[in-house]
């Protein structure tokens, strides 16, 4: 059953609030509204980059029926203090998919691949490590300081051959449709800064190390601007 069926069926609906991240996953919002329920954003840890569970706590009031959390980029949401906090208000609390859950081979292999880059990167801010990671997507962040800034710098690693990406271009509720005049500091820091470097199957020896060099060359990007 996915989110809309799961809300439906808790009784979620029109004049009820449901707390949940403005950092990706669209669809989580979408099916919110789908209930005619109002989505409440609320910010994101800054190391798991998923909901933060002080900020959902914060965020209750006597219209909160649901909080849905997602993992991020393989890194489980903090669901022993959301499912706390749900027995309190007596809210539910939704664990939304971040997505398929892979092969115990493909999953030691970006383990190991993301042990590799946390030992060798020095150009990037490395994933803070957390127990149940999965590393689907190895994300890094690259702080603009007056200097060249994440865009910039994945521009100069793609021209060494690192296929990277923006893992999230666009919080949703700076999107047209979602749009709230909300306070979301670390969800704006990560949308700006964040940048997901190749990891998975198909990666060999001599692409990891392509990316490491790629990095460690720009890493200045990194030291205070003066």
């Amino acid at each position: 059953m996915g989110t809309i069926g799961i809300l439906k069926c808790a009784g979620v609906g029109a004049g009820d609030e449901v707390i949940v991240s403005a950092y990706g996953n669209v669809e989580v919002t979408e099916a919110v509204l789908a209930v005619r329920a109002l989505p409440v954003f609320v910010d994101i840890d800054p190391d798991s980059y998923c909901l933060d569970a002080g900020a959902a706590a914060a965020a209750v009031t006597s219209r909160t029926a649901a909080v849905v959390a997602v993992p991020r980029f393989g890194c489980p949401a903090d669901l022993g203090w959301l499912q706390d906090l749900g027995r309190r208000h007596g809210l539910l609390v939704l664990e939304h998919p971040d997505a398929a859950d892979a092969e115990e081979s493909a999953l030691v292999q970006r383990r190991a691949q993301a042990a590799y880059f946390d030992e060798r990167l020095t150009g990037v801010r490395t994933p803070v490590a957390r127990a149940g990671h999965a590393y689907q997507q190895y994300v890094v962040r690259v702080p603009g300081n007056g200097r060249p800034d994440r865009d910039a710098f994945a521009r100069a690693v793609r021209r060494k051959g690192v296929d990277c990406h923006v893992p999230v271009k666009t919080p949703v509720h700076r999107l047209p449709g979602f749009r709230q005049p909300v306070c979301l500091p670390e969800t704006e820091h990560a949308a700006d800064e964040t940048l997901a470097l190749p990891v998975g199957g198909g990666l060999s020896r001599r692409d990891l190390q392509r990316v490491v060099s790629a990095c460690n060359a720009l890493g200045g990007l990194l030291q205070p601007a003066f």
